[in-house]
């Protein structure tokens, strides 16, 4: 099987179908002061995230919806893979899924490229199935981008911000050893890495919302 598609199904692969699921990158986007910025915090440090709300205003107003909500409170990392990305936003620290909004229309055809220290959605075999979930690229990866309309496979990842502070605190979380643990065969960080929260700069962090989850499909 051809390496790109092994790599893009190494993506999609995972339980999230089941769920409901620094250095900025050169070329991602223009920086624009309206931009929002937001912050997470995380078991490891902080990451700072400058969110193209041009480029991708589904995909941020989606993402900002679940920060103000405090969503992402009490929420993991549950995989990491160096070299690659880590992946997070849903999963509770027992590896529980939280329940979601329904999913957002993917902006991945916005000409946004998935580049090193660049956040996208993630999602499942239906290229609009994502919610909650996001992974951070510890690479360029141009294998993830919008390629066509034909398929899961090439409609790629939507890219919809980028990291400006924190790489550092993403290399340390890609670094970790991993494991299985609950419906996951690989690829947990150990210890875990949990989000304690997330805000957007110049407002509070909102409180966490109840635990509550979710196993429709998206």
């Amino acid at each position: 099987m051809p390496k790109y598609l092994l790599t893009a199904l190494f993506l999609l692969a995972t339980p999230l179908a089941f769920a409901q699921t620094a250095t900025p990158a050169a070329n991602a986007a223009t920086p624009a002061a309206a931009n929002p910025m937001v912050v997470l915090h995380t078991s490891q440090g902080d990451i700072t995230l400058e969110l193209f709300a041009d480029k991708a205003p589904k995909s941020v107003s989606n993402f900002l919806r679940y920060v103000h909500e405090g969503f992402y409170a009490g929420t993991v990392f549950h995989r990491v893979i160096p070299g690659y990305l880590i992946q997070g936003g849903l999963y509770t620290k027992d590896l529980q899924p939280r329940r979601t909004h329904s999913p957002v229309a993917s902006e991945a055809d916005n000409g946004l490229s998935n580049l090193r220290g660049t956040i996208a959605v993630a999602r499942g075999g239906d290229p609009n199935s994502g919610t909650a979930q996001f992974f951070i690229n510890l690479v360029d990866d141009r294998r993830l981008d919008y390629a066509g309309n034909q398929s899961g496979l090439t409609w790629g990842y939507a890219v919809f911000g980028k990291v400006v502070k924190g790489m550092d605190v993403v290399d340390k979380i890609a670094a970790l050893p991993t494991h299985a643990q609950g419906p996951f065969s690989a690829d947990v960080p150990n210890p875990p890495v949990v989000i304690d929260g997330a805000n957007v700069v110049g407002e509070e962090t909102p409180t966490a919302p109840s635990t509550g989850t979710s196993r429709k499909s998206p």
